[in-house]
């Protein structure tokens, strides 16, 4: 049979380069790519389908300046060998390439003769100048000859031909031994990927302007795939909310959908298809997996071939684990919903027994959930432990997200233990009592042999979630059970879980803070921050270093609220955790402790900052605290009515164990109002609480003439063991303004002057600010009794001041970036922080220098030999 005549009508489009489709984007990074392959013998173009291959090659053979040809043979997949081969001479001979050599043309169509090729190499070699041969679709053509003799070409032809292969597979060439000797330029899938910044430019030739946040969700979802963002942009120029359609945009969109099934799942053997369909339901995928799956044995080769096929199939590092392109897999689990319902939830299932099979709980737990296994996965949850990596990290697995659709009815006490821990991530500790009664009732009711103990997994879980949740007046009999159950734990189990002691150190040090015992919460939280040791227990520590802060400020320990607050961010930036994982306290402690110096611009900041964060609104300690904070922040300036109108409006939404801390803030905005009448009703009204509640009482039963009962007052609290700084400053303040009220100046002001040298360590001023107008009568009398008082009166200290406290490592840090003249940006970038907690180091050191700019920090600084 012969090979077709030049005269083939079809002939002008298999050797013309393509058009360029209308929106193109010009890659020119991939552009440059190709112009320093070509100057090689072969360039390799390979990926999968609609990756724009052809597109990238044409576009960059159409913008070439030079004069030297490009012959392009397009591929079909009727073609043969001796098709092939009669295109490609004609191609080379209509450029000139050949001229008027008589090479003749192949006489057969499915192969070709060595004295044709030989011909051919021969007078390619003789060229003196170079010729670019593009091969388009070289995997349409079945068996390995033509491979094979293009390797002949390649090898042979000399240095003037240029080759460059777009094909979906690896074409069959010693690709390891050209890559050794220098002699192939490859640009693959991971190349072909589209950027950030083409991406964007693609939706721009569509005429759709969106912002990065959609631009980076559709790279996600398609990994930069080209004909899969050119489907989206497409579709969403139909759409009336473009934005919109990309957050929802999942595979079920018909067109991507069309293009995957077609181009890819179609073209694959029946064997591939079906493994294709019954193992996307996982991704990754192991060949033993496959197997259990399939039923087929031949699974690893299977999936080697689809990699060879670049079918949306790539191993991963693990050896033998493969995965499938995401928009690949969701059209591959949409298809075989639709071909056999019902078949997911058994692969699923299959799955996860045979990762439970080899110890890999978490991946099986995750399985049976996406299965609806629910009381499988559940009790597997409970069973090794894996609750509290859920609590303390949200993005463990199996995680909260894991557990999202199991119905509420699922029996038995492990669902409803899970349930609990559900509830605690989301900060419901309320929802979360309620299921673990639920889960106390099941067990209960579950009918066991007699006299056989309950899982002591189960029992410890449900202990550790009972402190974890435990209300205000709670005790700590909930921490010695999980301390007593953990004793009975394997040593191997303990290692397993180093995130248990940290987590009930953590609990029992919020029980304590609840029940008002400071010292000993603080204790605890130290204690904690000290267990968390390990990647597993990163966000913990991230959380107790932020809870110690807001202990330390509670107890007037500001310089040590500071440096746990910014441990505590330190921490996050360094792990890169991101905003919905942190948490709120290290912000709050912040807002804290300029709150209790009077910076209240500095206290606004802090405190809107964290209140992005979710716990800070949703945890009930924390949403209590940013009440507390905002109310005191508006009280401190002069909006006393405000402040109760904020406590009024938001108390509901913090429940009622935070009674007293709020019966607090309202007396301190109703005695700013003048109202100590109210103070005084308000503060009865709740049990007997810290010191502080019963200075506060006295401060107001002072204000209300009644000065018997506000010393009867003091003299409780006098010298009391829990008494904090700000309670002593107070106290001291409180006699102070009885004596001058009693008409003994001098008296007074050797009280005030004890408030003052008490206070000015921690630079506390807000007890001076809050007290009245009769303070500053007795500061402009002082005359230097006291040994510096012009922190109270001004902003932190003018140069010369008194150096509170040594500057932290972290601080020092910062410092001699801010001294080699570099901004608040560039010393982050410098030191791997973030800028916001680069500000605060910053703050912190300038209260301690006496400073309140940059230059004088430095100053004073290197005047005391600090850098």
């Amino acid at each position: 049979m012969s090979t077709p005549l030049v005269e083939d009508p079809l002939l002008a489009t298999k050797l013309a380069v393509p058009h360029q489709a209308p929106g193109l984007v010009r890659r020119q990074r991939l552009m440059r790519r190709l112009a320093s392959g070509t100057e090689g013998p072969l360039t390799l173009v390979a990926g999968g389908a609609g990756f724009g291959k052809t597109a990238l090659v044409a576009s960059w053979a159409a913008a070439r300046q030079t004069t030297a040809p490009v012959v392009w043979v397009r591929v079909d997949e009727d073609d043969t060998p001796g098709v092939f081969w009669a295109y490609l001479v004609e191609g080379l001979r209509r450029h000139g390439v050949l001229a008027d050599a008589d090479l003749g043309r192949p006489v057969r169509t499915d192969a070709v003769a060595r004295g044709l090729l030989v011909r051919l190499a021969s007078l390619l070699e003789r060229l003196r100048t170079p010729v670019v041969l593009v091969v388009d679709g070289l995997d349409r053509i079945p068996g390995a000859g033509v491979h094979r003799d293009l390797r002949f070409l390649v090898e042979h032809a000399g240095p003037a031909l240029h080759l460059v292969l777009i094909s979906r597979e690896d074409p069959a060439l010693p690709l390891h031994r050209y890559r050794a000797e220098g002699l192939v330029h490859e640009i693959r899938e991971r190349d072909l990927a589209f950027t950030r910044g083409e991406a964007a430019q693609l939706l721009r030739g569509q005429g759709l302007t969106v912002d990065d946040g959609v631009v980076e969700l559709l790279l996600r979802r398609t990994e930069g795939w080209a004909a899969g963002l050119r489907l989206c942009a497409l579709a969403m120029t139909r759409s009336d909310d473009p934005a919109g359609f990309a957050r929802c945009f999942g595979a079920s969109e018909q067109a991507v959908s069309d293009y995957l099934l077609t181009e890819v799942l179609a073209t694959q053997p029946a064997a591939s298809r079906e493994l294709l369909l019954r193992t996307a339901v996982l991704n990754p995928v192991h060949p033993e997996l496959a197997t259990a799956l399939t039923g087929r044995e031949d699974s690893e080769q299977v999936l080697q071939d689809l990699v060879l096929r670049h079918a949306f199939v790539e191993p991963l590092a693990s050896p033998r684990w493969y995965r499938f392109h995401p928009l690949f897999a969701e059209v591959l689990r949409a298809h075989l919903r639709s071909r056999q319902p019902g078949l997911e939830p058994w692969l699923h299932r299959t799955a996860a027994r045979w990762y439970v099979e080899r110890g890999r709980t978490a991946e099986a737990v995750t399985e049976a959930a996406a299965g609806g296994d629910w009381a499988w996965a559940a009790a597997r949850t409970v069973e090794h432990l894996m609750v509290a990596p859920m609590v303390v990290d949200p993005g463990a697995s199996p995680s909260a997200d894991t557990f999202a659709r199991m119905p509420a009815a699922t029996p038995g006490p492990a669902p409803a233990l899970v349930a609990a821990a559900c509830c605690l991530t989301r900060h419901d500790t309320s929802g979360c009592r309620s299921w673990l009664a639920r889960a106390e009732r099941r067990a209960e009711r579950r009918a066991e042999p007699p006299g056989r103990p309950p899982e002591r997994s189960g029992r410890l879980t449900a202990a550790l979630l009972g402190l974890l949740s435990a209300p205000a007046g709670a005790d700590d009999t909930q921490a010695r059970r999980v301390a007593a159950l953990m004793a009975h734990l394997p040593p191997e189990e303990r290692r397993r879980h180093p995130e248990i002691e940290p987590l009930r150190l953590y609990g029992l040090a919020c029980v304590r803070r609840r029940a008002g015992e400071l010292q000993a919460a603080r204790e605890g939280l130290d204690e904690a921050v000290r267990a968390c040791t390990g990647d597993t227990t990163v966000l913990l520590r991230h959380r107790c270093l932020g809870r110690l802060g807001l202990a330390d400020a509670a107890a007037g320990a500001l310089a040590r609220a500071q440096d746990h607050a910014t441990a505590s961010l330190d921490v996050a930036d360094r792990h890169s955790v991101p905003d919905a994982h942190r948490s709120g306290a290290a912000g709050l402690a912040l807002a804290a402790v300029a709150l209790e110096r009077a910076e209240l611009l500095t206290a606004a900041t802090e405190l809107d900052r964290c209140e992005q964060l979710p716990d800070t609104c949703r945890d009930p300690d924390l949403a209590t605290e940013r009440l507390v904070l905002r109310s005191r922040l508006a009280t401190s300036r002069g909006q006393a009515q405000d402040a109760l109108d904020l406590l009024d409006a938001l108390t509901p939404a913090v429940g009622s164990e935070a009674a007293g801390s709020l019966a607090e803030a309202r007396a301190t905005a109703a005695l700013a109002r003048g109202d100590p009448g109210t103070a005084v009703r308000v503060l009865e009204e709740v049990p007997v609480g810290p010191p502080s509640r019963t200075v506060l009482l006295a401060e107001a039963h002072l204000a209300a003439g009644d000065a018997r009962q506000a010393l009867h007052l003091v003299a409780e609290i006098e010298g009391a063991e829990d008494a904090t700084l700000p309670d002593r400053v107070r106290l001291a303040l409180l006699r102070a303004h009885h004596t001058l009220l009693e008409g003994d100046e001098p008296a007074a002001r050797d009280r005030f002057v004890q408030a003052l040298d008490l206070a000015r360590r921690e630079l506390l001023r807000r007890p001076f600010t809050e007290a009245g107008p009769w303070v500053r009568h007795l500061l402009r009398g002082l005359d230097g009794r006291s040994s510096s008082c012009a922190w109270v009166t001004a902003e932190p200290s003018r140069p010369g001041a008194v150096v509170v406290e040594a500057l932290s490592p972290r601080e020092r840090e910062v410092l001699q970036q801010v001294a080699r003249m570099l901004s608040t940006e560039e010393a982050a970038a410098e030191l791997g922080l973030s800028v916001n907690t680069v500000k605060t180091h910053l703050r912190s050191a300038y209260h301690k220098l006496g400073a309140s700019r940059r230059r004088d920090a430095v100053e004073r600084a290197r005047e005391l030999h600090m850098l």
